[in-house]
């Protein structure tokens, strides 16, 4: 029985990369077509993807959490004699099928296809990408023909943008003197490092984020002065810090509005409303890295409950294991731990808001003829403008604001 590739399917126009999210199925098991394989996220969603083939699955040759580009081989399949892979597109099947664009064979001008050679036709870049003629006679006159299989490019035109773009990001031509690889070498000025695998993950969803929101930012000081009596309470039992009380207050701020428990339709035109509140937890990690805990349905749950839960996913957290995903909508940031009053966070895609607690700081307050000093801290929240309004997110805080200030500890 013969075994294929299963490979990052092209679901959208301009799609270059994905996000593997999670695996559906175990080695071993038998897969009908069609059938939900693995959960990729994309700039434009998150997606249970279905297999383009019927047969048994022999093994998952990538990790969760890798970023991935459109067209790389993910796992392996048996199926049935006769059956050939398909396209990264998932497509009808092809009596010719090249593989995907690679470093090594994404600038050749014939592709090998199931053990034969096919010359690529005129008007295509070796990889399946169409060239239109305009876009050719700017190749020729940039040197860049026989390297236009290694251009990236935002759609299934290679277009002279992308040229220019492939140009700007250090691009050449083939065998150009002086041409350098993506990857830099070590050399007595510099060192090269590897990017953990968590930050290449954060700096896709960061991207993500610039490039589908529209961000905006509003703040408001709030009165700590509840908070800090319940914590002294505790304290000595070991009770949940003032940022889990806090976190308590964002939810039920949550549970009253619809906007902030949203994401944005990949058609643009439609909010995906969530219906229990995901509450995201930003957790930072030694070497300046950072993932999401993520406390699962906290409206549902009791006070006491929700602590225990704080505590648990921010420990796993902590080992590495990021929990976000399309229904964690707001994340919560406690900027106050690095000392920081405030500051304007980014908002981490899938997340259609951020929600960053500064420091706890004194303030003069009038009392009467003299002043009294009261803590407070800074609540800065960066949130999507396609998904509220300015007026929006202020009622959205404002609520925030007043959960913290009125907060009570429940008894059992």
């Amino acid at each position: 029985m013969p075994i294929i590739s299963v490979r990052i399917p092209q679901l959208g126009e301009g799609l270059q990369e994905a996000l593997l999210v999670e695996f559906l199925k175990k080695p071993g098991e038998r897969i009908r077509r069609d059938e939900p394989l693995y959960v990729m996220e994309t700039d434009k969603a998150t997606t249970d993807v279905e297999s383009p083939y019927e047969g048994t699955l022999v093994e998952w040759t990538v990790e969760t959490g890798t970023v991935l580009e459109i067209g790389a081989e993910i796992g392996r399949m048996e199926v049935a004699e006769g059956v050939r892979e398909m396209p990264a597109g998932h497509g009808p099947e092809t009596t010719h099928q090249a593989p995907p664009m690679t470093a090594a064979s994404a600038g050749r001008t014939a592709v090998e296809v199931v053990g034969k050679s096919t010359v690529a036709p005129a008007d295509t870049a070796g990889n399946g990408v169409m060239i239109p003629p305009k876009t050719r006679k700017y190749l020729k006159e940039k040197g860049l023909l026989e390297v236009a299989g290694q251009i990236p490019c935002r759609g299934k035109k290679l277009m002279p943008e992308d040229v220019d773009a492939y140009l700007a990001a250090g691009g050449i031509a083939a065998g150009t003197k002086g041409a350098v690889s993506a990857v830099p070498a070590s050399n007595e000025d510099f060192e090269v490092e590897a990017l953990p695998q968590a930050q290449i993950v954060l700096n896709y969803r960061l991207v993500r984020g610039t490039q589908v929101c529209v961000p905006v930012t509003v703040a408001n000081e709030i009165d700590w002065t509840a908070l800090e009596s319940a914590r002294e309470r505790v304290r000595a039992q070991g009770g949940p810090t003032t940022f889990a009380m806090a976190c308590w207050g964002v939810v039920q701020a949550l549970k009253r509005h619809d906007r902030f428990r949203s994401s944005l339709a990949a058609d643009n035109k439609h909010l995906k409303v969530f219906r229990r509140v995901q509450l995201g937890i930003a957790v930072a990690l030694p070497g300046d890295q950072m993932v999401t805990a993520v406390v699962r349905d906290a409206d549902l749950l009791k006070q006491a409950d929700f602590f225990a839960a704080v505590q648990r996913q921010i420990e796993l957290a902590r080992d590495g294991n990021d929990q976000a995903d399309e229904a964690t909508t707001v994340t919560v940031s406690n900027i106050g731990k690095a000392s920081m009053r405030w500051g304007i966070p980014a908002i981490v895609a899938p997340a259609v808001a951020t929600l960053a607690i500064g420091e706890v700081y004194e303030t003069p307050i009038p009392d009467g003829s003299g002043f009294r000093f009261a803590k407070r801290v800074m609540a800065t929240l960066s949130f999507d403008h396609r998904i509220a309004n300015g007026v929006g997110a202020a009622n959205f805080l404002n609520d925030v604001k007043g959960a913290i200030e009125a907060f009570q500890l429940e008894t059992a």
